[in-house]
């Protein structure tokens, strides 16, 4: 059973005076779907069109990476593994009508590590269905695992029907929202491969025909280099379903993800993209909350060696607010409890829910303290006689 605890005004909890009757800042965009979310508060800061199924391209290809990173974390396969490129394959993916490309060659072998800077640098649809191949023996056996791994991040409005967002008929739809959430997993789960890989400016590889001089191209990302702080993730493109992005940026310790979508031509992705994440950055600001471990509340253990447990930050916490504005700001402590013991030192459970006057509650994980074991024999005995005292 899910409960809530008021814990009082951040006024009197964290000493910060927000004035009352704040208004979201304002902001416009071209974009028919358009969603941004703070990652440092969990508040969404713009919401258009969110959960409004759409073709997405080669942001499809973000999946396709979340599903590599994940094998490399878990040690099921390495970078520096090598996969041979299949003449099948090459044939269908190669050529003008095979859309973007990593120039992969027949024969040739290629490491992972390689062809993950082909799929995000580039946004190589050859070098993702040779990963894929290299992974699951099959693209669809691939696909079967990317639709698996949407599930378990809770991507409850996306299926994927190919490892790169090639049109197919509408197998493949995604929405705004989860586009975020997967941006984000990517971003929380694997921080160090996200790192090497999603900020590269330019990649080479291949040859041109007849000089055989090297193929260098650019990341189209519209941010790097425009957006202080932007450091991923991934364009898309079909006649289909327009210009699209999904792009993340950190300045001051506030990480944000946005989501834009349906756009008329690349030049518009740039610009548009460049307002809105600047706008995220500008127009809103973090008010600290409480520190990393520092202790919020304290929530109550079912079965356990005690009859409570503190939960406390775990990274540092804030609200997000319009620069300038505030407004009135309350907060609560929501579990499902009470949470049955044993409990791991710092596992999730409970969390800090921010209620402002302008916009959706913000809403921030806690953990606990400490471990708590389960309760013995006797522990069992003195909980009931506590719970029939009420003690």
């Amino acid at each position: 059973m899910m409960r809530t605890r008021f814990l009082g005004l951040i006024l009197g909890i964290a000493g910060i005076a927000l004035p009352t009757q704040a208004a979201a800042p304002p902001f416009e965009t071209s974009a028919p779907i358009a969603y941004m979310v703070d990652l440092s508060s969990g508040a969404v800061l713009y919401s258009k069109n969110p959960d409004q199924r759409m073709p997405p391209a080669s942001l499809a290809k973000m999946m396709t990476v979340y599903v590599a990173f994940d094998m490399i974390k878990h040690g099921q396969i390495k970078l520096s593994d090598m996969a041979t490129v299949r003449p099948e394959t090459w044939q269908k993916w190669h050529g003008p009508a095979a859309g973007s490309t990593m120039f992969l060659s027949v024969g040739e072998q290629v490491s992972i590590a390689n062809l993950l800077y082909g799929i995000i640098t580039l946004s190589g649809n050859d070098a993702c269905v040779v990963l894929a191949e290299q992974i699951a023996g099959t693209e669809p056996a691939f696909v079967a695992i990317m639709n698996k791994k949407a599930q378990e991040i809770g991507l409850t409005n996306s299926h994927f029907g190919t490892s790169n967002g090639w049109p197919d008929a509408g197998q493949t739809y995604v929405t705004a929202r989860d586009l975020a959430k997967l941006a984000t997993a990517t971003i929380q789960n694997y921080p160090d491969l996200y790192k090497t890989f999603y900020s590269r400016p330019n990649f080479t590889w291949g040859k041109t025909m007849g000089s055989g001089a090297d193929i260098t191209q650019a990341n189209r990302d519209p941010l790097l280099g425009r957006v202080p702080g932007a450091d991923g993730l991934k364009t898309g493109h079909t006649d289909e379903a327009g210009y699209g992005f999904t792009g993340s940026a950190e300045q001051n310790g506030r990480r944000l993800v946005m989501v834009i979508a349906g756009l008329h031509s690349f030049n518009e992705r740039i610009e548009q993209s460049v307002a809105f994440m600047n706008w995220g950055l500008h127009a809103w600001t973090a008010k600290p909350l409480f520190a990393a471990g520092k202790t919020v509340d304290s929530v109550p253990v079912q079965l356990g060696s005690a009859r409570t447990v503190a939960v406390v930050a775990p990274r540092d916490l804030a609200v997000t607010v319009p620069v300038g504005l505030g407004g009135d700001v309350k907060t609560f402590i929501a579990y499902d409890g009470p949470v049955k013991a044993p409990i791991a030192k710092g596992a999730h459970v409970a969390d800090l829910v921010v209620k402002t006057s302008d916009g959706p509650p913000q809403v921030m994980p806690l953990v606990a303290a400490n471990d708590v074991p389960a309760a013995g024999f006797f522990g069992h005995i003195g909980n009931g006689i506590g719970r029939l005292f009420g003690r």
